[in-house]
């Protein structure tokens, strides 16, 4: 396929339209549409990582769109009724079919590979962080787009229909959803007896990724070797579908694709922990002193020194032999639903907590000494709020001797309903004797480490269990 043909391809054919259509739905939906993709650390152009892994997940339904898309193109030759003719000429039908499929492959991929360059213009002014992991992401991400369009291509001009392309877009629509909600999803239960679901080995036959929950999550090499088997014999398929000029020709082009499957679900990993895994590199600590963060953050330590060390200083004062002795970036990747994991001797904090994210200064100060004190026990990937936070306040009020609330956990409109619960518990402390004081916060602090009681009862004097 020389130039100027392709570019004949590309004038008389919907592959120019198609790359346009797929470009600027995904651009529309991750501007547009409010979401978990505009903030935190896992917005989509924070990190290289959550970059491909967004840009992967709005393949839910940009995929059916690319084989709704591909399905028209391979009806161009029946709506111009000159199948017979173009069957009766010399040159190889291979050939057409390259020409056709080459055109939209080029466009689709183009389309994408756009859609990723702008998201990458932005990381690289987020992060200081630069590397290649992200990369098979992505690349696996256009070749989905190129395969669901060459299987529609096939499937259209094997159906010549005008309903082969919107009942196949919505088919491919109807798969990639059941490979996010039920099908490709296996039901849990945490060790805490919440119900939970986690992604299993046959949703990774569906392009789409699930939403990024943490930035320091990629997928493992054995996802992107089976997702690439199949999507390779998808393509080609498409590919048989399109050269095929008899019906048994056209059932032995279904060999590739039944056969990519098998081969695919073989290689993909069956236990959920090997599918999202952690970047070891980028988990790997970067410290000041007794202060890290992770490689992905490496660019606000500078800011989070001064403060955690000003925090450890006052943990100490207050708690003496019995207070943390760092400050680190919490690198756990836990099930979503399970209990957090806390540590005596370290304070543990993720940027994307509501006190942490909206402190700075003193404030963070403030947020480090609360989340050593109380991390919270609130399970993975749920929201709340209650005793926990009503606990970090008034402990670091004790701590500082200034009872105030934390920066990002109060509104005006609850302020006064939750300072009528904190104040009479820190007037209270406060009044008794020092010995007992210390008895009480080590009781709360044996509570909210452990996850086995409440933290606020015990500050209070009630059970802390």
């Amino acid at each position: 396929m020389n130039v100027r043909v392709l570019r004949i391809e590309l004038k008389r054919s919907v592959a120019p339209w198609a790359g346009a259509v797929v470009l600027t739905t995904a651009l529309a939906f991750l501007y547009l549409i409010p979401g978990s993709w505009w903030t935190g650390t896992t917005a989509w152009t924070a990190q290289w990582t959550s970059m491909a892994l967004w840009t992967r997940s709005v393949l839910f339904y940009l995929w059916p769109l690319a084989v709704g898309l591909g399905a028209l193109q391979g009806l161009r030759d029946h709506r111009s009724k000159m199948s017979e003719l173009l069957t009766s000429t010399p040159r190889p039908a291979r050939h057409r079919a390259a020409t056709l499929a080459g055109a939209t492959a080029i466009t689709l991929a183009s389309a994408f590979s756009l859609l990723v360059l702008v998201g990458a213009v932005q990381v690289v002014a987020n992060t200081d962080y630069t590397h290649l992991g992200w990369l098979p992401i992505s690349l696996v991400g256009a070749l989905s787009l190129v395969a669901g369009a060459a299987l529609g291509m096939g499937a259209g001009r094997a159906l010549p229909s005008v309903l082969t392309p919107p009942a196949l877009a919505m088919g491919a629509f109807v798969f990639t959803a059941l490979m996010q909600m039920s099908l490709g999803r296996t039901e849990t239960t945490t060790a805490t007896g919440l119900p939970s679901t986690e992604p299993n080995r046959v949703s990774l036959l569906s392009p789409a990724v699930q939403e990024v929950r943490d930035a320091l999550v990629t997928l493992s090499v054995s996802v992107h070797v089976g997702q690439t088997i199949w999507l390779f014999a998808m393509a080609a398929t498409g590919f048989a579908l399109l050269v095929a000029a008899t019906p048994r020709a056209r059932l032995l082009s279904l060999t590739p694709v039944l056969a990519g499957a098998v081969i695919a679900l073989l290689v993909l990993p069956s236990d959920p922990r090997r599918i999202y895994v952690v970047d070891k590199s980028a988990a790997e600590l970067v410290c000041d002193g007794p202060v890290c963060v992770t490689k992905t953050q490496q660019a606000r330590l500078a800011d989070l020194a001064g403060p955690g060390k000003d925090a450890l200083r006052l943990l100490r004062g207050a708690l003496g032999s019995q207070a943390p002795v760092s400050v680190r970036e919490n690198t756990a990747v836990l099930q979503e639903g399970s209990t957090p994991q806390w540590s005596r001797t370290t304070v543990l904090f993720d940027f994307d907590d509501d006190i942490v994210a909206a402190a700075k200064g003193e404030e963070l100060t403030r947020a480090l000494i609360a989340k050593g004190m109380v991390p919270g026990c609130t399970p993975v990937g749920w929201s709340g709020f209650g005793g926990d936070e009503f606990a970090q306040t008034v402990v670091v009020g004790w701590v500082l001797g200034d009872l105030r609330p934390l920066p990002g956990t109060l509104s005006a409109r609850f302020r006064r309903e939750v300072e009528s619960e904190i104040r009479p518990v820190w007037k209270k402390l406060k009044a008794l004797p020092r010995a007992e004081q210390l008895s009480r916060i080590n009781a709360m602090r044996a509570a909210a480490l452990s996850c086995k009681g409440d933290a606020f009862a015990a500050l209070s004097g009630g059970a802390s269990r």
